[in-house]
């Protein structure tokens, strides 16, 4: 990750944000954001992505809903399975 970005991402308090997201929308981000030619071009896509990750449901412009992860797996099996016990 470059310097400027862990930076801006530390200042605006949002690197928890940013590795919320799944591997794919971290290396789109940084990828789209060092691909830029020009420096206002660069600091333009820095600030969408900091935008996106501070309101939680954009991802490059489109609606992003994270996937619930609030209950572990072997917590939701349990669960089943007394379902599963109860209603027999």
């Amino acid at each position: 990750m470059p310097t400027f970005v862990r930076v801006a991402l530390v200042r605006n308090k949002l690197m928890h944000a940013y590795r919320e997201r799944p591997p794919y929308q971290q290396n789109d981000y940084l990828g789209w954001i060092i691909r830029a030619k020009l420096e206002p071009t660069r600091e333009r896509r820095l600030a969408q992505m900091l935008d996106e990750l501070a309101h939680g449901d954009r991802y490059m412009k489109m609606v992003y809903r994270p996937k619930r992860t609030s209950m572990k797996t072997s917590e939701l099996a349990g669960k089943r399975r007394h379902q599963r016990v109860c209603t027999k």
